[in-house]
């Protein structure tokens, strides 16, 4: 059983709305970054895609292996022990998109399905936004050299802390496949 989590809910929302704030927000960064000559566009875009794939990439991957999902949740991150102390604090109040699965469509999913569906959100979170800072780079931007590498890090860091955390995503996926 998949330990709790003291997750903050600030609003719900459904899945339709949810899906467009979030296509939004993806569509967003990727205007401001086709037309970003500047550290703050790429900054800008980097944030909307932390912010915008996660959960959209839950539903998109279970959607697509057979699994239904009831609404989405914005609030703080389901995964709190996987940031230390000081960060903790700000990513409990921050704006992430959970979306809440329909428990019979769970039960009823393989344990692949379940476990693909659990890995996209994080990997999304992880790839995308690192992957806009590469544009950036590839693109002139200044100063976006340095942002490239600090992106690689936070990335590596999203990735380790989801999968060494009780709670991460990946923790999750395992758990799903029948490994500890």
């Amino acid at each position: 059983m998949a330990p709790a989590t003291n997750r903050k809910v600030f609003a719900r929302l459904s899945i339709t709305a949810g899906n467009m704030l979030q296509g939004a927000g993806i569509f967003a960064a990727g205007f401001v970054l086709w037309t970003a000559h500047s550290a703050g566009g790429m900054l800008l875009a980097w944030v909307l895609l932390y912010f915008s794939v996660h959960g959209i990439a839950h539903w998109l991957v279970g959607r697509a292996a057979g699994i239904r999902f009831r609404f989405y949740t914005v609030g703080g991150t389901g995964n709190p022990q996987g940031w230390p102390p000081g960060l903790r604090w700000i990513f409990e109040h921050l704006p992430f998109f959970g979306v809440q699965t329909e428990k019979l469509s769970m039960e009823n999913a393989s344990p692949r399905a379940k476990a693909m569906m659990w890995c996209a959100g994080v990997t999304s979170s992880a790839v995308l936004p690192t992957l806009s800072a590469f544009v950036s780079w590839r693109s002139g931007v200044p100063r976006s050299g340095a942002f490239f590498l600090f992106a690689i890090g936070w990335a590596i860091a999203t990735l380790a802390s989801n999968w060494t955390s009780q709670t991460g995503d990946y923790s999750k996926a395992r758990r799903a496949l029948g490994r500890p």
